[in-house]
């Protein structure tokens, strides 16, 4: 048994200015993001120039952090947010939604596509591989903010979170930052390593976020104002993570079928 180690939300302050464990995960994340995005520019016959990884860049974090909030408060916190609307703006205190910035960044990416001449799918099967660093970074931000625990277990790493009680839980943000941060990055960039189809590695991620997530919210703790959503079982998490599945073996299916361009 473990015990969650009580760690400070915040990594340094100057006087009344505090810098947030949890806003260094995500420029941690954007870092990688650009770093790799170079790597990947920088390759014979990519079609894509290091010069634009800035932009990119901007673009991505954009859609990351405005799609990530509004989804937050509006797939999770609605209630919140009708009686303090300043809420929206508290980003350090956590509360950022996955699903929210996806599609943020999906707005995003085809903003830039349309500006650079690409469609929207050349642009996704370009980022994908250099997101889940990010994704990885950002549910350690939520460990560190003692956040997303899991329901009890008697498995022997299960954890006891004090702030919560005295049974041992899943510590279910480390196994999101396991599944969504280094699987899903191991298997995106062996994937993509190699000419696949249009839309391919777009669908391969879109499916294999959707079975870590929908697969890790049997152990994580639903929000306790949202509870079950149906079933007694059934939670927002796997809501919305049961569409992004279906798109993604679509895009494949799509993929394959057509043999399109790589």
């Amino acid at each position: 048994m473990l015990t969650y180690p009580d760690i400070s939300p915040v990594a340094v302050s100057f006087g009344p200015v505090a810098i947030h464990w949890y806003g260094l995960t995500y420029l941690f994340g954007f870092i990688a993001f650009w770093w790799l995005g170079r790597y990947r520019a920088r390759k014979p016959d990519s079609g894509w120039t290091v010069e634009e990884m800035g932009d990119l860049l901007f673009y991505a974090a954009l859609g990351v952090i405005l799609g990530g909030r509004i989804g937050y408060i509006l797939f999770y916190n609605f209630g919140t947010f009708v009686d303090d609307p300043l809420v929206l703006f508290r980003i350090w205190q956590g509360g950022m939604s996955f699903h929210g910035g996806m599609l943020g960044v999906f707005v995003a990416m085809w903003m830039f596509g349309r500006r650079t001449g690409r469609s929207f799918f050349q642009v996704t099967d370009f980022i994908a591989p250099l997101v889940p660093i990010g994704l990885g970074a950002g549910r350690i931000g939520n460990f560190i903010n003692g956040e997303l625990w899991g329901r009890p277990t008697d498995l022997p790493w299960g954890m006891v979170f004090p702030f919560v009680d005295n049974q041992p839980r899943h510590p279910s943000m480390l196994y999101e930052a396991l599944l969504e941060g280094l699987l899903l990055f191991l298997i995106l960039w062996l994937y993509s390593s190699k000419p696949r189809p249009f839309r391919a590695v777009s669908g391969m991620f879109m499916l294999c976020y959707g079975v870590f997530r929908f697969a890790v919210e049997f152990v994580r703790v639903p929000d306790a104002h949202i509870g079950f959503v149906a079933f007694d079982w059934v939670t927002m998490g796997h809501l919305l993570s049961a569409p992004m599945i279906l798109f993604g073996l679509f895009l494949l299916t799509l993929a394959y079928s057509k043999r399109g361009e790589a």
